[in-house]
C-alpha cells in the first residue's frame, strides 16, 4: 500500500499491492500506519458494498453535518469509473476527479468530509467497498443530481435509482461544508 497523490485537497489515492499465485490473489486495503503517516486518521464505523452492472451510475451522495463523514473505497472485483465532486465552500468547490478503480490494478480511495461520491460500472458485476467514520443517517443523506455538475459520464443510457434521479444538481444546492 502506497500513498500515490492528492487530486483533490485532502483525497488520497493509495496504490494497493495484488499478489497473485495459484491460490490466487491477496490484497491488502488498509494499514492504520500508512494512512497516519499520509495525515489520514480513519475510525470507520460502517462498511458497505455494492455490486452493479455495466452502466449503472450510483451517487453522487454524501452525509450532511453533523453526520457528514469520510470515507474509504475500492473496488474489489471488475472496475469502475469513481468521480468525486468538491462540495466545500471556497476555492475548489465544484471541482471533480475521475479515475478507474478495477480489481486487476487495485487503488483505494480516501474521501474527505465535503466531497460527494458516485461511480459509474465499467463491466457487469463490479464490487466497490465502502467504509465510513459516521453510521448512516437517513434524515442528513443527500446527493447531487449525477448530470447536474458538468461530469460527462460517456454513457448515453444509464442505469438509475429513482433517488438518484431526483437529487438537485449543484447549482440548486446550498453546501454546509
Amino acid at each position: 500500500m502506497k500513498l500515490v497523490d492528492e487530486p483533490l485537497k485532502g483525497v488520497l489515492r493509495f496504490q494497493l499491492n495484488r499478489l497473485a499465485d495459484i491460490r490466487g490473489l491477496f490484497v491488502k486495503t488498509y494499514s492504520r500506519s500508512v494512512f497516519t503517516a499520509a495525515g489520514a486518521e480513519f475510525d470507520f464505523r460502517e462498511e458497505y458494498y455494492s455490486v452493479s452492472g455495466k452502466d449503472v451510475i450510483r451517487g453522487m451522495h454524501f452525509q450532511i453535518p453533523p453526520h457528514d463523514h469520510e470515507k474509504i473505497v475500492y473496488c474489489a472485483m471488475g472496475a469502475v469509473e469513481d468521480v468525486l465532486l468538491d462540495l466545500r465552500a471556497g476555492r475548489g468547490f465544484g471541482k471533480t476527479y475521475s479515475l478507474v478503480l478495477s480489481a486487476s490494478e487495485p487503488a483505494l480511495l480516501f474521501i474527505p468530509r465535503g466531497i460527494a461520491h458516485g461511480f459509474k460500472s465499467l463491466t457487469d458485476d463490479s464490487l466497490m467497498i465502502y467504509k465510513t467514520s459516521t453510521e448512516y443517517a437517513p434524515e442528513h443523506d443527500r446527493g447531487i443530481r449525477w448530470d447536474g455538475f458538468g461530469f460527462d459520464w460517456k454513457c448515453d443510457d444509464p442505469i438509475l435509482s429513482d433517488r438518484d434521479r431526483k437529487h438537485p444538481s449543484l447549482a440548486e444546492f446550498v453546501t454546509p461544508f
